[in-house]
């Protein structure tokens, strides 16, 4: 009997199903990977869900394994983190991370895994995709010592900048976001929270994430003259309007998009995405990031957890998923 396993799949925008796929054996440089959790990206994930990818942007936001192409069918995910149950003898046993989707076995190369740290608890690893997207970020706008700083939407990639800019020697950051239930994620991120209308000004840099138009107008508003918005929203198929007049060009005032589907070229040539991500992994030894975790679900319950992260009608800021045992 073949050996199958379980896949989250999108038939169609808004509507998901778990399916039996067909999983091969292992070859000599691959790995058996079984899943232990795995995470929902709530901006990417949810935009994908509701079939708002643009079609000029199909290819590049293909996800490494993904199957099935844009709006749907496809298997999506790149959130996963699991145990290597076949494979070369380094790896055997290893606690992994990978950009696969959700699915409750895989067979992969074994160079698309990387090990978890011993420091580092699986049920945390799963925000290592969304770390490394902040460390990224960061990389592009090079905070210096002392900077005022203000971070712009308190979802999954907000509060990963976030709380990496909480390490950083004498910074002013804070966290801003118009959900006032955030304040106790920023608290435990160690970071100060303001309502968009109580921020401070006078930033010498803005990270915005909030994915609005009022967020990213905010952002312009708050910065001091020279000052720099690092654009990590991605909108899809949606327009936004930007105020780039009154004193936008007087206060030079720079607006700049940051992405993570390559390395910043601020460290392009001495980091690879493996060095990257290798990075953010250990960044999650720190228990502080367990507050981006808000929520959990079986991996059956997929296809009706979706359509209820897309509608709000469940927030979260990363929503685990956690795998029964082996089956097959």
């Amino acid at each position: 009997m073949p050996r199958v396993a379980c896949a989250f799949w999108l038939n169609a925008p808004g509507q998901g199903e778990i399916r039996t796929v067909p999983l091969p054996d292992p070859g000599a440089d691959e790995v058996l990977v079984r899943t232990l959790c795995s995470g929902v990206s709530r901006g990417t994930e949810t935009l994908v869900f509701r079939g708002g990818v643009p079609t000029s942007q199909h290819s590049l936001m293909r996800a490494p394994f993904q199957e099935g192409d844009f709006p749907a069918p496809l298997k999506y995910g790149y959130l996963n983190v699991g145990v290597v149950e076949e494979g070369p003898s380094a790896l055997l046993g290893r606690t992994v991370f990978c950009l696969y989707p959700h699915q409750t076995h895989y067979v992969v190369p074994a160079s698309a895994v990387t090990p978890v740290p011993d420091s580092v608890p699986a049920s945390r690893a799963v925000l290592a995709g969304t770390v490394e997207t902040a460390v990224n970020a960061l990389w592009d706008a090079a905070p210096l010592v002392g900077d005022r700083i203000a971070v712009i939407g308190a979802g999954m990639v907000g509060c990963g900048v976030a709380a990496i800019l909480a390490r950083y020697p004498a910074v002013r950051v804070q966290l801003v976001d118009a959900d006032p239930a955030r304040e106790a994620t920023a608290r435990a991120l160690g970071v100060d929270f303001a309502l968009p209308q109580d921020a401070l000004g006078d930033c010498d840099l803005v990270v915005h994430a909030s994915a609005t138009e009022q967020g990213l107008t905010r952002s312009l508003e708050l910065l001091a003259p020279e000052g720099t918005v690092i654009e990590l929203s991605w909108y899809g198929d949606r327009q936004v309007s930007l105020p780039l007049g009154e004193a936008f060009h007087s206060r030079r005032l720079v607006v700049r998009s940051s992405q993570v589907g390559a390395v910043s070229p601020a460290r392009r040539a001495r980091r690879t995405f493996a060095d990257r991500l290798a990075l953010a992994l250990d960044l999650l030894a720190d228990p502080a990031f367990d507050a981006l975790i808000t929520g959990e679900s079986a991996f059956e319950e997929l296809p009706e957890v979706l359509p209820r992260l897309v509608s709000g009608d469940l927030p979260a800021l990363c929503h685990r998923i956690r795998y029964g045992p082996a089956e097959g």
